[in-house]
């Protein structure tokens, strides 16, 4: 199961609510560029699911369709929570304004150092305006967006990763209720003034989930789960066997392909971060098209390591539209490309959640009737 994070194909009902209406990342990304170049992300049918520009309707697309959100907000914890069944009974605590006195003095007081920044701001954008000063003084980079999530950005000469994940994990569980963010994000960054550089030893932590998800009827059923890139991070390591690193798509594509060829049963939920963190954020279309490029060459690797009792699915969780107004996440439906025997070539359009409903028929041979979705296979 392969999330291309911040792929939406349309605004959901709702958007509007969000700021997103009428947003399209994929058919917007296509039409400014005058036209996708993905040839095997066509020929399974990615075209068939929307209009898009230079990718047209296969002629016998894998199963495929759209899939909404089952819950409320437009991040990567929303997202992929959706597609194994949990959503937040309530949407998880944002602040456009900044945080407020008692976080950033619990924040202050967990780190031994002041907190610097603190506003809505995308992550190049935080240690652009903050990064000089920080080195000067030491103070902790705080920063949130449109999502529910508490950034803390640090130099690594300034403190040392390890430093800042361990007050990353302190501020994690010292968040009181009402402040509990979906994501306490650690952004160990290097470099000098008007050259940073974020590494690639970003760190989340997060909140738990509020109920069972098909990763715990998964594991329970005695499959095997593992996670590559953030995936584990998003839920805690709850109902994961093993996490996989994947900062980065190549990494992340890599390992998904290791485990491909190495597992002889199991479920791998993948995240390939890029086309969000890299691209999507900063509205690059180059970028992220170069980015899609490189999964669709992945993919075409994947389907001949396919066998009969293989199923492959592509998803996302939201929108990151490149030609919004703003640089944050849009709320989309996801799309669906599934490949698997028998599937044939019908649509499929409903909810994130099927997707984990089908993974659980597809490996258990069962249905968790307490949880959301409705399988396809």
């Amino acid at each position: 199961m392969i999330v291309l994070d911040a792929c939406g194909v349309g605004a959901l009902p709702d958007a509007a609510d969000y700021g997103d209406g009428g947003t399209n990342t994929l058919g917007d990304l296509a039409q400014a560029l005058g036209g996708l170049e993905l040839p095997t992300l066509e020929r399974l049918g990615l075209g068939s699911i929307v209009a898009l520009t230079g990718v047209p309707p296969a002629a016998a697309p894998v199963l495929h369709g759209r899939l909404g959100a089952i819950g409320p907000g437009k991040d990567s914890t929303a997202g992929h929570w959706g597609l194994m069944g949990v959503s937040a009974p309530q949407p998880l605590p944002t602040y456009p304004d900044g945080f407020p006195p008692e976080v950033v003095e619990l924040v202050a007081g967990i780190g031994g150092r002041e907190v610097i920044c603190n506003r809505p701001c995308n992550g190049i954008e935080a240690i652009e305006r903050c990064g000089s000063e920080h080195l000067r003084g030491g103070g902790l980079i705080v920063y949130t967006s449109q999502d529910s999530v508490l950034q803390i950005a640090a130099h690594v000469d300034m403190l040392d990763p390890a430093e800042l994940y361990a007050v990353c994990a302190e501020v994690r569980e010292a968040l009181p209720a009402e402040h509990a963010v979906g994501r306490v994000i650690a952004r160990p960054f290097a470099g000098a003034d008007g050259q940073w550089r974020r590494t690639d030893g970003r760190r989340d932590f997060s909140v738990l989930p509020p109920g069972r998800s098909y990763l715990d009827e998964l594991h329970d059923a005695g499959v095997e789960v593992h996670t590559v890139g953030k995936v584990g991070s998003l839920f805690a390591g709850v109902g994961v066997d093993v996490q996989h690193p994947g900062a980065t798509n190549a990494v992340a594509l890599a390992e998904t392909t290791s485990l491909m060829r190495s597992l002889q049963a199991g479920f791998v939920f993948t995240n390939l971060v890029e086309t969000d963190q890299v691209y999507g954020h900063r509205h690059d279309v180059a970028g992220f098209h170069h980015a899609l490029q490189a999964i669709d060459a992945s993919v075409g690797e994947w389907l001949g390591l396919l066998g009969p009792g293989d199923m492959l699915v592509l998803t996302a969780d939201h929108g990151c539209d490149p030609t919004a107004s703003h640089t944050d996440h849009t709320r989309e439906y996801a799309p669906l490309l599934a490949a698997f025997a028998g599937a044939g070539s019908r649509r499929h359009d409903g909810v994130l959640a099927d997707v984990g409903a089908s993974a659980l028929a597809w490996l258990a041979g069962r249905d968790a009737d307490a949880l959301p979705g409705k399988s396809f296979v």
